[in-house]
């Protein structure tokens, strides 16, 4: 499938660089420029709020990365890796084309807010010159040498900054924690005034600004091609660093509460400095370091995820996938990826301002940690038997940082919640189109969906009600030869089962079991299903190996639905121009009506089906046991979008003496809504001695669409196939046979 792009390659980190890269990405440029507005706009306990709920977010996510981690070796691209891994090589390249996007604009978005820490600068220009400096003086030149550093000396350069930034950010935090802030108000303390929960209409304007911050707790994940042990190191790391910088948010908006007064907090971006020991010098440098620790993490992780993505030739060109994919030197650094990672970045810094990306940037990554917990979430569901990390999470901790990263989603901006999906549906599009032989959104929940799908029968089975007391729907299998001849049997089993009831169909081998006979029975099968997925159909397809036609069917009505309920119809077909197949058929229902089941016979001919036409359902005095079968199911029926033009029609054949009380019977049974059809579409039809019935239906529905007629018993003790071969002029007709009279009645409001 995809290149281990690290297989051979020299792996030589161990937890501390996991741990230092998501710690440091997460105490990036919000913690020193925007929590002192959080506190001051929405209050101590909203600020707190904030803090938890992004962490109700990022540690189910945490700990979904890390029991994945733990379930298979992690290869290089971090993220991307176990997405693709886990959902397949498409949905991977999906969500990991937007993680590597969202992480190169990190890089700018980083390295614009580190220029804040020359704000001294800018202002000193533009009072002693007149006009203010562009921030990408500052800006551009940081970016280019931070380039080069990394693509010329690779990640063992990064690292090494990222511990000297990180001592840098850990001391101007200690100082911060060490500052007395200014004297208490007058009236009270600061903490008192600043704790209440205020502007809760703001809440989520806040927290869309603040979101960034949690960001970085997955960037240590990009390592993962880098480390000797990641089943080990990426638990460890990942959970300490999401874990040590909630604590430090919390400890931050207390001291910042606790310090300076609402308007002071709100009045200053770099109010930190006026808490902390030593001031704008320790701030500054904490800022400094913040930002260019965060541009680090990700400037490491941005292009092995791109890397990564070349591996597995996710682009459509092979010569890109060949150029990205290459690395250079023992170590496999993603020099080229990375070339391509800073020019997104240069672009962006050009811009001088992302604000306007920045919640984008933030719904990428929340699909992405959305997207972790679904995968842990699907897997417990699933219980795939090849499924067993060695660290293990709770389902529900996966379930809710899903549901919570979609819903934060929608609460932060709608409409690019909207934008960030359809962009991530387009791009799936694309890399479906042209991998169409990986992995797709059809194995997406197939471990899900088969527990479900095991608990539900299960279930069915043990709360199974009197068949009397349950609402009836048609649960039809049908069995033939033919199913390369007749198509027409497929589209009764489809009509029957598209919307209210299920089929299941069997194509008949006969032949006794054997490894040649089963060989053959699974190539027929596939070719059945690939038919039926072209014509999208509901109908369920196997096959049935039996040395005789009557054994076959003794077997189908004795095997289970896997719909969950019991079979209750037998469909059976025959050709018209070959009547002789009726006698077969006539042997074997008495074999089904032991079983109390419901019978049809469909009696094909070889004109297409007059859909327009509609169908025609005939009733006889007889029918009073299959006459509401036979009304249900053209009902049934009529809900296929193939009978979408069309209407059903009934017609009630009685004794000339008896037509104005069979038609006071139909009006009544119409105005209590037993009957949902309309007294223009009854018609009565008076018998008379000298014709026959299949006459008198020959006249009135030659050129229906398929009608319907009910048989009893007697009707094949007395006449058996002629029967049936009597209406031969009619094209497509469906003979019904109850087990025991049905009810139709409209469920009341």
């Amino acid at each position: 499938m995809g290149s281990d792009i690290t297989t051979n390659t020299a792996r030589r980190f161990g937890t501390a660089p996991v741990f230092i890269t998501a710690i440091s990405t997460i105490l990036g440029a919000i913690l020193f420029l925007r929590f002192g507005y959080a506190v001051g706009t929405i209050g101590f306990t909203g600020s707190l709020l904030l803090v938890i709920l992004g962490h109700l977010i990022t540690i189910p996510t945490a700990l979904a990365i890390s029991e994945l981690s733990t379930n298979t070796r992690v290869e290089g691209g971090g993220e991307y890796y176990i997405i693709s891994r886990s959902f397949g090589l498409n949905i991977g390249a999906t969500i990991g084309i937007a993680l590597f996007l969202s992480q190169a604009i990190s890089i700018a978005f980083y390295i614009i807010a580190f220029t804040e820490t020359f704000e001294m600068l800018f202002q000193w220009w533009a009072t002693q010159y007149g006009w203010e400096l562009p921030r990408q003086v500052i800006s551009l030149p940081v970016l280019l040498i931070l380039a080069i550093l990394i693509i010329r000396k690779g990640a063992n350069m990064g690292i090494g900054l990222l511990y000297g930034v990180a001592g840098i950010l850990f001391l101007s935090l200690i100082m911060f924690f060490l500052g007395a802030g200014e004297p208490e108000l007058v009236t009270g303390d600061h903490f008192s005034s600043n704790f209440s929960f205020s502007n809760s209409q703001e809440f989520f304007t806040v927290f869309a600004i603040c979101f960034p911050a949690f960001t970085g707790m997955t960037a240590g994940v990009g390592l993962s091609g880098d480390l000797k042990n990641p089943g080990k190191s990426l638990p460890i790391g990942t959970m300490t660093a999401t874990i040590a910088g909630m604590l430090v948010y919390i400890l931050v908006i207390w001291k910042m509460s606790a310090s300076v007064s609402t308007e002071a907090l709100l009045s200053n971006q770099l109010i930190m400095s006026q808490i902390t020991v030593g001031g704008s010098i320790f701030v500054l440098m904490g800022l400094a370091a913040s930002t260019l620790s965060s541009a680090l993490g990700s400037v490491l992780v941005a292009p092995r995820t791109l890397q990564a993505l070349a591996g597995d030739k996710s682009f459509p060109l092979p010569g890109i996938n060949r150029k990205l994919a290459k690395g250079k030197g023992v170590t496999n650094e993603p020099r080229n990826a990375s070339v391509v990672a800073f020019l997104i970045a240069f672009v962006f810094v050009g811009m001088g301002n992302v604000d306007a990306v920045a919640e984008v940037i933030s719904m990428f990554f929340l699909i992405t940690y959305g997207s972790l917990c679904l995968i842990s979430f699907l897997n417990h569901w699933g219980s795939s038997p090849s499924y067993r990390p060695r660290f293990r999470s709770k389902w529900y901790f996966s379930l809710i940082g899903f549901l919570l990263s979609v819903w934060v989603m929608f609460m932060i901006n709608p409409l690019y919640t909207i934008v960030a999906y359809s962009l991530i549906t387009l791009i799936y599009l694309l890399i479906e189109h042209y991998n169409k032989d990986r992995k797709g959104l059809v194995n997406l929940f197939k471990g899900a969906l088969f527990q479900l799908n095991r608990k539900l029968q299960v279930y069915m089975q043990k709360n199974q009600s009197p068949v009397e007391s349950e609402e009836w729907r048609p649960a039809a299998v049908c069995i033939s030869a033919n199913s390369f001849e007749r198509e027409k049997i497929f589209d009764l089993m489809n009509w029957i089962s598209y919307r209210h009831g299920f089929g299941t169909y069997f194509h008949f081998i006969e032949d006794y079991f054997s490894r040649q006979s089963f060989l053959a029975s699974r190539e027929i099968m596939h070719q059945l299903v690939e038919i039926q997925k072209e014509e999208e159909s509901t109908l369920y397809i196997d096959t049935m190996i039996s040395p005789s036609y009557t054994s076959a069917i003794a077997q189908i009505i004795q095997a289970p639905s896997i719909s969950g309920m019991e079979n209750n119809m037998v469909v059976f077909e025959y050709d018209k121009n070959e009547p002789e197949e009726v006698e077969r058929i006539i042997t074997n229902i008495a074999l089904t009506k032991a079983g109390n089941f419901d019978v049809c016979v469909y009696g094909m001919g070889q004109s297409a089906t007059r859909f327009r036409n509609g169908i025609h359902v005939w009733i006889r005095p007889v029918d009073y046991l299959n006459a509401n079968l036979m009304i249900l199911l053209g009902y049934i029926i009529l809900a296929h979008p193939d009978w979408q033009k069309s209407k059903i029609k009934i017609f009630s054949i009685c004794a000339p003496e008896q037509v104005e009380q069979t038609r006071a019977q139909l009006n009544h049974l119409v105005e209590e809504g037993r009957l949902p059809i309309t007294l223009s579409n009854i018609e009565i039809v008076p018998a008379t001695e000298n014709r026959a019935v299949h006459e008198i239906v020959e006249e009135k529905s030659k050129r229906a669409g398929l009608t319907i007629i009910g048989f009893r018993e007697e009707h094949i003790k007395r006449r058996g196939a002629e029967y049936f071969n009597d209406f031969s002029n009619l094209d497509d007709v469906l003979f019904v046979n109850a087990s025991q009279a049905r009810t139709i009645v409209e469920k009341e409001d």
